[in-house]
């Protein structure tokens, strides 16, 4: 099968630039951006979207065809919904820019000949998505000890869930409930009450776990997946069973570990940006 048909056409992601979170979405093979995204990382603008309808009046204006060059897609809101939003390709945007004055045209250029061709890159090559994925935790302050401990976790988690999807389990309902057996019996408490212990919400809960809470999460989905397949189970039933197993196991080891240092492993300690920290802190108790 040919590269372009590996790549996932629904595929979305965000990126950064300069601490910035841009919407990409995977359309006619290749990668389109949010124009608004982009035009808010360049102006700085607080109406983004205000900037974007007057430059699209004078880029018309200058004969350049927009109706052909800008598509809608839908792209994820900050409610979560998913919107039609103005998107582009990489050499279209190039044109965009060259219309926007602004110091960081020139890195954000560079930047974009970058992440615009990196999803074919790393299909053919797969090392470079790890690669970038360090780069980009890097980026936010987490240590490379750290760092290997998350990676390497994000490989634990795939073997688990390939083999749940071998084995009949539906990816958008139960995943998630397997998801919970593992981490009740390992940390004692679902993911959303461990999340809630943290301080968090929309964010993902293992970039906000110590290295004591990763290697654990990592055992439990470990001898989920050794059971799992030692079983041959098969079926939601079965596999829920596996994990509340194999979450058992690294529970145990848990419980062990944490009478031998003296303190407990499970933490409400996150990586949260001092902003964010501070608005927790001045919320009124319940």
């Amino acid at each position: 099968m040919g590269d372009k048909k590996m790549i996932d056409k629904k595929d979305k992601e965000l990126v950064v630039f300069q601490d910035k979170k841009i919407r990409r979405i995977w359309h006619n093979e290749e990668w389109n951006f949010s124009i608004i995204d982009i035009v808010e990382v360049l102006t700085e603008s607080s109406i983004p979207r205000r900037y974007w309808s007057d430059l699209k009046a004078k880029l018309k204006e200058e004969g350049f065809e927009l109706s052909e060059k800008i598509v809608q897609l839908k792209l994820p809101s900050q409610d979560g919904k998913l919107y039609e939003t103005d998107c582009a390709n990489t050499p279209t945007l190039f044109r965009i820019i060259q219309s926007i004055p602004s110091p960081k045209a020139e890195p954000f250029k560079l930047w974009l000949a970058k992440v615009g061709y990196e999803r074919v890159q790393e299909i053919q090559d797969p090392e470079l998505a790890q690669k970038r994925m360090k780069e980009l935790y890097r980026a936010k302050g987490y240590s490379d000890k750290w760092i290997e401990k998350r990676v390497r976790g994000i490989a634990i988690r795939q073997e688990l869930t390939d083999e749940w999807k071998k084995r009949n389990v539906d990816e958008k309902t139960e995943f998630a409930i397997l998801t919970n057996e593992i981490s009740k019996a390992t940390f004692g408490k679902t993911v959303e009450e461990y999340k809630e212990l943290k301080g968090l919400k929309k964010q993902n809960l293992r970039d906000h776990m110590n290295d004591m809470e990763l290697i654990f999460n990592m055992l439990g989905e470990k001898v989920s997946t050794e059971i799992t397949q030692a079983k041959n189970a098969q079926g939601f039933v079965k596999c829920k069973d596996a994990a509340a197993r194999g979450g058992k196991v690294a529970g145990n080891a848990l419980k062990e570990a944490e009478k031998e240092i003296g303190k407990p492993i499970t933490s409400d300690e996150n990586y949260l940006d001092e902003p964010e920290k501070v608005k927790r802190k001045r919320l009124p108790k319940p």
